[in-house]
């Protein structure tokens, strides 16, 4: 499989479980998996950008970017096809140059069009049915890192951790 140019990414439902959590006095959580963490570091690495496109726009996933230090953030974004061309004409690369994993319909149209597709095992079967491949982790229980790891391969993965020893 040949590398992507930029790894772009939902959030809830790939990072997280999908769930909302809200308590008493109004603070929302949300829980991420921190082995995600990893999938990150492994693009930093061999220099691939990462971008995260959202529909929901939260202080939490705006943090969690910040502290990842991920290249792009979008919150907010219903259509994400166009911010993901956007992407790409600022990195001079083609959608078929980018990997991307989402879960759920808002994510459909960009999966359709991107070199590399993905999706957490705990998606609907009508994303399932339209991807490369479907991780076998759940959102939420670390299917970025998975997925970063499927696209650079065992080889790539073993030299980058090599570099840890």
């Amino acid at each position: 499989m040949k590398l992507p140019k930029i790894i772009l990414t939902d959030i809830d439902g790939v990072w997280t479980d999908g769930g909302m959590y809200y308590d008493q006095t109004g603070n929302e959580w949300k829980k991420f998996n921190t082995s995600d963490s990893a999938g990150v570091l492994f693009c930093k690495k061999l220099n691939i950008p990462v971008g995260i496109i959202t529909g929901e726009t939260t202080n939490i996933v705006k943090r969690r970017a910040e502290k990842l230090k991920i290249d792009f953030l979008y919150e907010g974004i219903s259509n994400k096809l166009p911010i993901a061309q956007e992407i790409c004409d600022s990195l001079n690369v083609s959608l078929d140059e980018v990997a991307y994993i989402g879960d759920d319909i808002g994510d459909l149209s960009l999966l359709l069009k991107v070199g590399i597709s993905a999706c957490p095992n705990n998606a609907s079967d009508y994303i399932k049915s339209k991807v490369d491949f479907v991780t076998q982790k759940n959102g939420g229980e670390g299917a970025f890192r998975e997925f970063v790891e499927t696209i650079l391969g065992t080889e790539l993965i073993d030299k980058i951790v090599a570099d840890f020893k």
